[in-house]
């Protein structure tokens, strides 16, 4: 969800503080997930939509980004339309789409989308050294903070090995096959890849106790909340009460 590349702006998102933020996109998650009707869903997707449009996000890569989320999504389609009871609108052979599992799974799919663009749009465009520092003002253990920091720094080390091996493979002719022979060169590639993701954590390790890590992640500069970041909190806050107020008068 955070990503480097929506992290350098001057949006007004940009400017709000990432403790604010933070919380902010904690809240609405929260919030939209918990909804129960298909009209305030749609008005969850409408806030979130404000904040993608606010942070001023580059809207081809957002596409991108949500086409991989959807991807997923389009599999509840193939599945839940077809597993409620209710009035049949389509049947094919045995399976009957029901209207009540078409509107069941479009309700998913907005609050899925929502849920994602309110992150992309307060998370992403905080960097992940700003959320890391974020989290340590609000009082995160320092091991979750660590794991979060270093699944996020090293993923791609991982991910650079995983092409070297794969790279090797075709130079020596490997083609991915449904047989044996492939099944057991991925498992290969599986277990090398556990091997030495150990062996970096190990050098990573004692290159931070030789710099003297403790455990502890040490702050250098603090965030200073301002009287703006009240204001957009306060904003915020607006919307997420009217969403629960709305979603509490038609529950």
């Amino acid at each position: 969800m955070i990503e480097e590349h929506f992290s350098t702006g001057d949006s007004v998102i940009h400017r709000i503080d990432p403790r604010v933020r933070i919380i902010c996109a904690i809240v609405y998650s929260a919030v939209i997930a918990v909804i129960g009707n298909l009209s305030i869903a749609f008005i969850g997707l409408g806030a979130a939509i404000v904040f993608v449009a606010l942070a001023r996000l580059d809207a081809l890569h957002l596409l991108r980004r949500l086409l991989v989320v959807n991807v997923f999504v389009l599999m509840l389609w193939l599945v839940l339309p077809f597993s409620f009871s209710g009035d049949t609108i389509l049947s094919l052979g045995p399976l009957n789409m029901t209207q009540q599992g078409v509107l069941y799974t479009l309700m998913l799919t907005v609050k899925c989308n929502a849920i994602i663009l309110i992150n992309v749009g307060l998370l992403s465009t905080c960097g992940m050294f700003n959320v890391v520092h974020a989290l340590n003002h609000l009082r995160v253990p320092n091991k979750l903070i660590h794991l979060l920091f270093f699944i996020y720094r090293f993923s791609h080390v991982m991910q650079y090995e995983y092409a070297r091996l794969t790279d090797t493979l075709k130079i020596r002719g490997f083609r991915p096959k449904t047989s044996m022979h492939a099944y057991r060169t991925y498992g290969s590639i599986i277990g090398t890849l556990m091997i030495r993701a150990y062996e970096r954590s190990e050098q990573i390790h004692r290159a931070m106790v030789c710099r003297g890590f403790k455990g502890k992640y040490w702050l250098l500069d603090h965030f200073a909340l301002r009287r703006s970041d009240v204001l957009a909190a306060g904003i915020m806050a607006a919307g997420a009460v009217i969403i629960i107020i709305l979603q509490w008068k038609t529950g």
